[in-house]
């Protein structure tokens, strides 16, 4: 079956799908500056073998991404989706491993705060993301230029049913740790060993009831309390480098 085809901008964006060798580009939209760059950043790459390439105008290429109001840089490229990689195919391929860190997302839709939250998973060593296939905008330019490359880098699992999953993991030796505002612990209190599934809610209404349910832990984040709350990618990236850093010391 002939996969569906979709458009990416932004430098890093498409440079990171050409480096990738799970993803197909089929076409690239380039500038005459932005193929310059791409000789001379990746010299030692030749990332435009076989790919087709069409020199355009920038103001040709501004019509890709006028609707969200994003900077193209001078490329453009349409790709296909990646083949699927579920939970199952991970945890087979990773069984000798310990001390997994995945990171599970609960009806989070702005593109902007997923694309985020990847960039962030990817810098600091998160070894993947679970996302509700309904609600996750899998096409979305502005997600991928969010994640700056980034959707390249990471195992991006896109589920049905979070909750089935979490179930899932659990019997899988998985500790289940919720970050809500209303918690009472501390999140750097706990020890992060062995493997962790870190679960954060929607941007408007957090973890609902069940997903805490299905929670070994509820966490918060210590902040100033003259302020209401950290946005969920900010609040996302300090779970992550905090965990990173004590993985590494352990």
């Amino acid at each position: 079956m002939e996969k569906s085809s979709f458009y990416i901008v932004g430098k890093h964006t498409v440079l990171e799908a050409l480096k990738n060798p799970r993803r197909k580009v089929l076409r690239i939209f380039l500038t005459e500056d932005s193929k310059k760059q791409i000789h001379k950043e990746n010299s030692h790459l030749n990332l435009l073998k076989n790919i087709k390439i069409f020199y355009k105008t920038k103001k040709e290429l501004d019509k890709y991404c006028s609707n969200e109001k994003i900077t193209h840089q001078g490329f453009v490229a349409e790709i296909e989706h990646l083949e699927e990689f579920t939970v199952k195919n991970f945890l087979e391929k990773n069984q000798n491993r310990n001390n997994i860190n995945l990171v599970a997302l609960e009806e989070v839709t702005d593109p902007r705060n997923i694309g985020s939250i990847i960039r962030s998973a990817a810098s600091f060593n998160i070894d993947g993301i679970i996302v509700k296939k309904r609600s996750y905008p899998a096409e979305s330019k502005l997600l991928f230029k969010s994640a700056s490359g980034c959707v390249e880098l990471i195992n991006v699992f896109e589920v049905s049913n979070i909750n089935t999953t979490l179930k899932y993991l659990k019997s899988k030796n998985f500790w289940v740790s919720g970050f809500d505002g209303n918690a009472e612990k501390d999140f750097t209190k706990h020890d992060w060993k062995g493997n962790n599934v870190l679960l954060f809610g929607s941007e408007g209404y957090g973890l609902n009831y069940q997903t805490k349910k299905n929670s070994d832990f509820l966490f918060k984040i210590n902040i100033n309390n003259k302020v209401e709350s950290l946005n969920i990618a900010n609040s996302a990236s300090v779970v992550f480098h905090y965990i990173n850093i004590n993985k590494e010391k352990s």
